[in-house]
């Protein structure tokens, strides 16, 4: 392990709820919860507001509901979510070469292979920077955790939440991790930790104590092992860089279980062309056709076809999707249907005849790429009713750009505000309003003329927050941002200024 703490792991503060309230004033310091809005819907992110209530991520949407009724709960944004996730990561590879991604939200950095930490100090003024250049770009907030090793950066990080810095010096990694429990490891879900409290193990130190043999006679070999390893701060994984994609697949599930056979085959359909767009948008093409069938009784079932050479056509992956289809017994009913590709390669060696075949085809009306929540794919075939799904932005001819409250009985109702203004006004409409269109979302932060480094003008590289070293008198830092968003009163805004 290293000697000194040039591990930096990065992870925005309840990111998708964070984004939702920095682009809704009227949504700033109170509950928001994004995720599925379906009877089967999952939480996908809770704001710090909401999880006094109870709240988390992967809780079923109708027990999140029960706990916090007065929340706002809100579909899913994933192309905004994802332009903030590249400018963040933008921002770490200033840093250092080596980037290693976990999530739209999360990553590690190796600070030593870009030269910008060599010690404590140095470490401590990254991420300082780190933080205050993400809080000038997207207007969000981070916690960044700073130590020898990845287990440990992603361990104090965790405590720097939200919104903090905490960096772990070498030599005080036992005594830190000795009193907190087995679970803070990584690998320990709740079926280790009960056998190991079974066994009398509840903290990291009981684990040191209790020795790599009887570890492994509980755990087993591999697992053993590698948790004795851990309890002792030893952690020497690499940040690396690449991973290697494998496979790109889409999936829904739906709202009420599937029987209609014909319905099935089109949403089958469906599937493959919006798989078919995230794998040219990637680059890529692919060998083996995936088909992912969950019924009524959860049962599921996973068929394969693999091509005779990589294709990225949306003919051939639709065919090929219908007939792993035919093998499939959908009688019972289904709830959830995936399509995905993997033997993935860079280049195509294209079936000829089917691909002409293909092309002779009409093809099916082009979705938005952007992942649909849970529970969004159950469409019905009516063409002229137009959906306004609660939180997506809209624009009105007369009243401007504003964001979907909520809808139903034919009528929808907006909040007209942007994500510099003060809280806005309501106003309901019939869903079919003609001077009433979806819109893209608004940057979080207003453009300013940028600097050479890609900055806003006017901000400091420097921010003094809580949680943080402030750099040396002589390093001429200024303090936080100028180019926070006007409407953030109070500091940065977010779930960060809000929270409990």
């Amino acid at each position: 392990m290293r000697t000194a703490p040039t591990i930096l792991h990065l992870d925005m503060d309840a990111f998708f709820a964070s984004a939702e309230q920095a682009s809704k004033p009227s949504l700033r310091g109170k509950a928001v919860v994004v995720g599925g809005l379906g009877p089967r819907g999952v939480v996908a992110t809770a704001s710090y507001e909401a999880r006094v209530f109870g709240v988390n991520s992967a809780m079923p949407m109708a027990q999140a509901r029960r706990r916090a009724p007065n929340a706002a709960y809100l579909v899913p944004r994933f192309g905004l979510y994802r332009e903030i996730s590249e400018q963040v990561m933008g921002l770490l590879r200033a840093l250092s070469p080596l980037v290693e991604p976990l999530s739209l939200d999360e990553a590690f950095v190796d600070l030593e292979a870009g030269g910008t930490a060599w010690d404590d100090a140095s470490a401590r003024l990254a991420g300082a920077k780190l933080r205050a250049d993400i809080r000038a770009v997207t207007g969000l907030t981070g916690s960044v955790g700073l130590a020898a090793s990845k287990m440990l950066a992603k361990i104090a990080s965790e405590q720097a939440k939200p919104d903090g810095l905490v960096l772990i010096e070498p030599g005080t990694e036992r005594a830190l991790l000795g009193p907190m429990p087995v679970r803070t490891l990584p690998g320990v879900g709740p079926a280790t930790g009960d056998h190991l409290r079974r066994a009398g193990i509840t903290t990291v130190e009981e684990l040191a104590e209790a020795g790599e043999d009887e570890l492994v006679r509980l755990l087993g070999k591999a697992h053993g092992h590698a948790l004795f390893a851990m309890a002792l701060a030893h952690d020497d994984r690499p940040v690396v860089a690449e991973r290697e994609t494998k496979s790109v697949s889409v999936e829904d599930t739906y709202d009420v279980d599937i029987h209609d056979r014909v319905r099935v085959g089109l949403e089958v359909a469906r599937l493959a062309d919006r798989c078919v767009r995230r794998l040219r948008g990637a680059g890529l093409s692919g060998r083996t056709i995936v088909l992912k069938v969950r019924r009524y009784d959860f049962s599921t079932l996973t068929r394969s076809e693999t091509l005779r050479g990589p294709t990225d056509d949306t003919g051939v992956v639709r065919e090929a999707a219908a007939r792993l289809l035919e093998g499939v017994d959908t009688t019972g009913g289904v709830r959830l249907l995936g399509v995905g590709v993997s033997g993935l390669a860079d280049y195509t060696q294209e079936d000829l005849f089917a691909q002409a075949q293909a092309s002779a085809e009409p093809t099916a009306e082009e979705h938005p790429a952007d992942e649909p929540a849970e529970g969004a794919a159950a469409e019905e075939a009516a063409p002229a009713e137009r959906r306004w799904p609660s939180g997506h932005d809209v624009r009105h001819a007369e009243h401007g750009h504003g964001w979907v409250q909520g809808s139903g009985l034919g009528r929808v109702t907006v909040r007209f505000e942007t994500p510099y203004s003060e809280p806005g006004r309501v106003r309901t409409f019939r869903t079919d309003d003609p001077q009433l269109e979806p819109a893209e979302p608004l940057p979080l932060v207003e453009r300013r003329p940028e600097t050479a480094d890609g900055l806003p003008a006017g901000s400091g590289p420097w921010a003094e927050e809580a949680g943080t070293q402030a750099p040396d008198p002589g390093s001429q830092a200024s303090s936080v941002p100028a180019s926070r968003p006007k409407s953030r009163s109070g500091g940065g805004g977010g779930a960060a200024t809000s929270r409990p």
